[in-house]
């Protein structure tokens, strides 16, 4: 499918240049950064030179300080605290890091993850039960909680008091918890609204170890839990998050704790190498397979793990998950795409609903993306489970998911989510009448140009605008992810140099130049349909991002090819 070509607006050309000459640097990269918001020195000083002196006093947040005084109590009266997450990555790294503190000092500390299946998203009444059963007192919950009103109020009639400690839009109505951490609580004046569920966690160590005049350092030791966090939650890589996610990564790359280090071990990446991308891609899936196949416990025993043999058998048990996890999700993306292959009726639709009462729930929503990604339409994947049927559903940029599933919800036991992915509920009677009227929303609401990717070009540049010291700097744009992506550039009428090639199934590797330019290697994924015009000698179109390619330890400045147009 061609991709749509969306190039930015120009920035004011007197503030680029301004902030350009004020740092000394190319107009390009002067409106690189103002595609940022970062439009001063200063704004740049931070920018390029996170500090952890810039992180935020972690009481601006509401009922930080009650957070704080309800623990210091519960410490004092030998009280026993629960620590409780979400099983995915967020979850599991956040009571890790609020766990691993908290135990060094207070021994009567449990923590607990619901079961997916059994229990579901968010806190559980099984998981208040057994807090009450085993005499917890105060139960810390992390990346969940804040639309969990009747299970505060149920946890309260059994004299079990919660801390929240949530990233998500709150309801209308807040819970009735003994404090209530959130950024985007409307009456919270906290500068930085997009920490992740681990961010708030770390947020709260910070504030104890604050308050009791303890060393910082024994916060810092975390970061590279909390930058696994931010990276698998794909939370926008600024402010706050930039300065996290930047010391993070140093940590994971020089001193990561036993259980990173176990996984990392296990990774195609080594110790010293490791990006947001590679995060992503290789740590955050094994943490959540351990969620999605069996119980996201064994991901926290991993990631509090003490020594590295003993973190080196948890993480073998979870890459084995990861492996069958993704064997069932290979299995289900086959099977859905020869549903979609075999049918003309689906293939013509502008939505995706597939159904099969025997694919694992656990691996729906990534399969979810891979059709999303595949035909680039709103998507949604049911199967049956506990008597009920399930989805995940996913969608593309610019359509309101979460809105056109309000439009069904008569047919919908429950559903919630936001605009780009989503969980829901149902009968299974419901399900044929349900994949009708969802595609009759979508048909109704979608415009044309949001069934074709787009590939957003923040300027145009020649090849001969790439230098060393270009780069240089493009890297300390570094890290990565949303909000703060690599930065993709268009050049145009570029000439092939000798003869591009396939590598892989369908990948283009070439070579390519211009007129007074150097020569660039190029890698294209997924664009070896574009060969024979690319040999046939005549210029073409790119757009792109630089990165740096390192193969057996020889490293080169490569174009990473998004698009191709002639």
């Amino acid at each position: 499918m061609q991709k749509r070509w969306v190039l930015k607006s120009k920035s004011e050309h007197s503030k680029v240049i301004k902030l350009s000459d004020e740092l000394g640097i190319s107009p390009v990269l002067g409106e690189l950064l103002i595609n940022r918001e970062i439009e001063t020195f200063e704004q740049a000083k931070e920018f390029f030179r996170p500090s952890l002196a810039h992180l935020h006093n972690p009481f601006l947040m509401k009922d930080m300080d009650i957070a704080v005084s309800r623990i210091e109590k519960a410490i004092g009266n030998n009280e026993k605290i629960l620590i409780y997450g979400d099983y995915d990555v967020d979850g599991t790294t956040a009571v890790a890091v609020v766990y691993n503190f908290f135990r060094e000092f207070h021994t009567r500390i449990e923590f607990y993850i619901p079961d997916r299946y059994a229990e579901g998203y968010g806190i559980s009444t099984q998981g208040i039960d057994y807090a009450a059963e085993n005499g917890f007192t105060l139960i810390i919950a992390l990346d969940c909680g804040i639309k969990a009103n009747d299970k505060i109020d149920y946890a309260s009639s059994k004299q079990i008091d919660f801390i929240i400690g949530d990233h998500h839009l709150p309801g209308e109505e807040l819970p009735q918890a003994v404090a209530v951490l959130d950024p985007k609580r409307e009456d919270c004046i906290y500068p930085y609204k997009e920490l992740s569920g681990c961010g708030i966690g770390f947020k709260l160590i910070q504030a104890f170890i604050q308050k009791n005049e303890m060393d910082i350092q024994l916060c810092y030791q975390f970061l590279d839990l909390v930058a696994v966090s931010i990276a698998s939650d794909i939370v926008p890589i600024t402010g706050e998050n930039r300065i996290l996610s930047h010391f993070g990564l140093q940590k994971l790359n020089t001193n990561p704790c036993c259980g990173l280090q176990a996984l990392i071990n296990l990774s195609s990446n080594k110790t010293g190498t490791f990006t947001v991308n590679d995060i992503v891609f290789q740590i955050g899936p094994r943490i959540n397979a351990a969620g999605r196949i069996d119980h996201a416990k064994d991901a926290v025993k991993l990631l509090i793990s003490k020594s590295l043999p003993e973190a080196k058998d948890f993480s073998e048990s979870i890459d084995d998950q990861n492996n069958v996890r993704k064997d069932f999700d290979l299995k289900i993306t086959e099977e859905a795409l020869s549903l979609i292959d075999e049918s003309e009726k689906l293939q013509a639709r502008k939505s995706t609903v597939l159904f099969k009462a025997d694919w694992h729930k656990g691996v729906i929503g990534i399969v979810a993306s891979r059709l999303t990604e595949k035909y680039y339409r709103p998507t949604i994947i049911l199967t049956q489970t506990n008597g009920h049927v399930a989805g995940s559903a996913r969608s593309v940029i610019g359509f309101d998911l979460y809105e056109a599933l309000s439009e069904c919800s008569d047919l919908l036991d429950q559903f919630g989510g936001h605009k780009y992915a989503a969980g829901l509920t149902m009968k299974l009677e419901n399900v044929s009448s349900f994949q009708e009227k969802f595609e009759d929303v979508v048909t109704a609401k979608i415009k044309p140009e949001m069934l074709q990717q787009e590939v957003i070009i923040e300027i145009t540049i020649p090849l001969v605008d790439i230098t060393v010291r270009f780069f240089k700097i493009l890297k300390q744009f570094e890290p990565l992810g949303p909000q703060n992506e690599a930065p993709i550039f268009l050049t145009k009428k570029v000439m092939i140099v000798g003869n591009a090639y396939i590598v892989g199934t369908n990948h283009l590797k070439m070579t390519i130049r211009q007129e007074d330019s150097a020569s660039f290697d190029c890698i294209g994924f997924g664009l070896a349909e574009h060969l024979p015009h690319i040999n046939s000698g005549k210029p073409f179109d790119i757009c792109y991002a630089i990165e740096e390619n390192n193969w057996r330890g020889k490293k080169n400045l490569q174009l990473n090819i998004k698009s191709i147009r002639y």
